[in-house]
């Protein structure tokens, strides 16, 4: 490491600058994305639904070849960075920071989400933006993997978003440096922060950036929420069928979707929570949540919908 950057004394309030407390209100599309870390070019576990301004419910874009890379995302959100569309990501779209003044410690000395996407995509040579092989070489230093590694416990570091979310009943937030088991989002996450630094600056990145006037935006989502805005209860977060989904969409305000030959998880979570995006996507309190500060979304970031 080239020397730690001690973080500066947290700030007490959000920013008052116009641009930081302005609310969006000229998107007329919503898209909201199921990412995947996996390994490999193509990826079923992708998922993209997209709905207009309205009560229509959303529909699956088909991806261009049959099925989702993640290299085909960063194209399709180049293609529409002038568009009114607010994007909503299920990855963490940085490492936790504040708490030990550093994202990857001993490592190196990034301070900021962007260096840090850059030392991540710098560092990784997977296929199709993947993190996997950056994840792997740091096991039992930065990430837990299995066993090997240690003490899980000595792992679970938090951003400030997830800490604040996991205090006030939301559930259970993992954490990027976890990465085993079904409800890890360490490889995803990481992924992702590949394809944000790919995208840089062409869109702006919610809330390291501050909301735009036009154009398009996108934000960290957590799908759990929108499965909680919905009604559906703890433990049942997963819709199957397309009864479930429906019941689902008309809590969101939202018309019956359109049947689908098959349904998966990946499928209704970006079709649910785009329709929860369309609903509260000109709400304050989600683009300025009183927890957070000016420090918090310069080094950590936060997920919108966490209030």
């Amino acid at each position: 490491m080239d020397g730690d950057t001690a973080p500066s004394a947290e700030c007490a309030t959000p920013t008052t600058s116009p641009e930081t407390n302005l609310v969006p209100k000229h998107f007329t599309r919503f898209a909201a994305i199921d990412w995947s870390g996996a390994k490999g070019a193509r990826h079923p576990g992708i998922a993209l639904a997209i709905c207009d301004e309205g009560r229509t419910a959303p529909l699956l874009v088909e991806p261009p070849r049959g099925v989702w890379s993640r290299s085909d995302i960063l194209h399709w959100l180049h293609d529409r960075a002038d568009d009114s569309l607010l994007v909503g990501f299920d990855f963490s779209f940085s490492a936790p920071f504040l708490d030990r003044g550093a994202y990857l410690p001993g490592e190196t000395d990034a301070t900021d989400p962007r260096a840090l996407w850059a030392y991540v995509d710098r560092h990784s040579s997977d296929a199709d933006l993947g993190a996997a092989s950056f994840l792997e070489t740091r096991r039992g230093r930065h990430f837990y993997l299995g066993a090997a590694d240690g003490v899980k416990a000595h792992f679970m570091h938090y951003r400030r978003c997830e800490q604040h979310f996991n205090a006030n009943g939301g559930g259970k937030a993992s954490t990027v440096y976890d990465a085993i088991g079904a409800a890890q989002v360490a490889k995803a996450s990481f992924a992702g922060m590949r394809l944000l630094h790919h995208l840089d600056p062409a869109i702006p990145v919610w809330p390291i950036d501050p909301p735009p006037r036009r154009g398009a935006c996108v934000v960290e989502i957590y799908t759990t929420i929108a499965a909680r805005a919905a009604g559906i209860r703890k433990g049942l977060s997963k819709l199957r069928d397309g009864e479930a989904l429906d019941l689902a969409l008309a809590a969101m305000g939202s018309e019956p979707h359109l049947p689908m030959p098959r349904y998966t998880d990946h499928a209704t979570d970006a079709i649910l929570t785009a329709a929860w995006l369309r609903t509260n996507a000109r709400r304050d309190d989600l683009w300025h949540p009183p927890a957070m500060t000016r420090q918090i979304a310069r080094t950590e970031g936060w997920t919108f919908g966490v209030s």
